[in-house]
This record gives C-alpha cells, structure tokens and sequence, in this order.
C-alpha cells in the first residue's frame, strides 16, 4: 500500500477546512495553526515547483507525463502518510491516472452542494454564477496551468464526484455534515485515518474543530492575510454557510444546476429545493 492520503474535493467544497482540522488535531496545537502554514503537514499537488523551474508553463501532456515520478517522490516527505491535496477528479488523462493508485493509502473526499459551490466558486474566481454554473457542466473543465501550478482536470461537478466515490478506500464527507455535527464527522476523518475501532482523543477533538472553525480561519485571514486566496480576490472565508443558495441563486440558475446535477445531486442527499 502506499502513503498518499489524497484531500479531495471540487474547489472551494472545505479543503481548506479539512487541512486546517487535520493540522490541528495531529498537531496537538495549544492555539490555532496559522491558515498560512497548511504546507507544514500537506502539500497541494498541483505545485508547480514539484513538476519544474517555476515559472515554466507545462502543457497537459507535459505535466501527466511527468506526475507518476512527482506522485512518487511525493511519498518521501515524511516518514508516516503523505496528505496531499487535490482538485482533480479521480481520472485518467493521456493514458495517466491523475492520481497514481501504487503510491496511494486512500482518499479523504469531502463534497459540497453544488449550489452553494457555484455562489463560492464565482466570488473567487471573479467570474459570474453563470459561467460558473456552465463550467461546473462541462466534462473537460480544467484549471489551466500558469508557471505557479500545474493544470487541473476538475471535468463536470457531477463526474468529480462520482469519480472519487468509486475510489477502492476512501471516506466520503459531507461539506453541511461537517457543520452540523462536527464532532461526530470529524471523529470519522481521525478513524479513518488511524487504527481500526481507534476512538479519537475528546479534548483534542473539539480543540481542533474550534481552533479550525470558520470564526477562526476568517478571523487569521482578517489579521495575517490569506496567500492562496491570491492577489486582489475577494476574501477566501466568505460565509461558512450551508444553503446560501437559496437566497442568491436565481430559479433560472437553481433549476440549470438541477437539470445538470440532479441524479448525483439525490444521491448525496441534496434536495431539489
């Protein structure tokens, strides 16, 4: 077996979120770890620094061919599990897998209403809910490289998702779970990560969920900044919320979600309103 945990999910679905607890928790932090400093324990796959001089802008052929080797040395930078985060659905591309099964110990993939995901991704992107409502359609969507990272092959929400439910070990997560009942889905992350029946430690548990809760992720962003929220963006911790949708989407934009993810949509439990 190998050692890469891979923190999956579609952009802006709580893999920040899902960093910042892990690092915590494993960490035994006496006070929340710095947003700025979730490189300590996990790296982001699409680094461009593990492909190449940075700066250099690879092509997809170019980057597939060369993450088989990347996802191996990946494995050496600690001794224990690897975690690793990624956008990227569990796909293949040029006859390479996006995410190398030899070097793999399972997958944390953490989902999120896609309706919610459109109003987030917008804000982010800077782009409009619609754009971004037909991009999420779109089975080749990919984040283009640009000499910082690599590209990746998010395809449509509905086949990211399915993609990574289909993994052979992996814990599935529910972004509005997480809200709910954080102590008990968080104790699942810890479970699957550990020895099997291992019960997390209690105090710890809810240290790392209140030291990794959006009051304090958007309160360290407010006073030491956010880096990968990138220049000039709008803030990274927006909302923290579940159901945001329905006061921002329109019907016409909650309906062309629906008609294009409603089946995979019922099948993580989102309703149709």
């Amino acid at each position: 077996m190998g050692k890469l945990i891979w923190l999956a999910s579609y952009p802006k679905s709580g893999n920040t979120w899902l960093r910042a607890f892990l690092h915590n928790y494993i960490l035994g932090a006496r006070e929340p770890h710095s947003i700025n400093r979730l490189v300590d324990m996990s790296v982001a796959e699409c680094a461009m620094a593990f492909f190449g001089p940075p700066g250099e802008v690879l092509s997809p052929a170019e980057v597939q061919a060369r993450r088989p080797r990347v996802h191996a040395e990946l494995t050496r930078l600690h001794e224990d599990l690897v975690f690793v985060k990624t956008h990227n659905a569990r796909l293949s591309l040029h006859g390479v897998p996006l995410c190398t099964p030899e070097v793999t110990a399972g997958a944390i993939y953490v989902v999120r209403d896609p309706r919610d995901v459109a109003l987030s991704y917008a804000a982010f992107t800077g782009k409009s809910v619609d754009e971004i409502i037909d991009f999420m359609g779109q089975e080749g969507a990919a984040n283009a490289s640009d000499g910082v990272q690599v590209f990746e092959l998010l395809s449509s929400w509905s086949a990211h998702a399915l993609s990574w439910v289909a993994a052979p070990r992996r814990l599935l997560v529910r972004y509005e779970d997480l809200l709910a009942e954080p102590e008990r889905y968080f104790a699942r992350i810890i479970r699957f990560l550990g020895r099997e029946g291992e019960r997390p430690e209690p105090e710890l548990l809810r240290r790392a969920i209140a030291f990794s809760s959006f009051a304090t992720l958007s309160g360290q962003e407010t006073r030491e900044g956010y880096r990968a929220a990138g220049p000039g963006r709008e803030r990274f911790f927006r909302q923290g919320k579940a159901g945001g949708w329905r006061d921002k989407l329109t019907a016409a934009q909650a309906r062309a979600l629906w008609s294009a993810h409603g089946p995979v949509m019922e099948k993580f439990g989102y309703p149709p309103v």
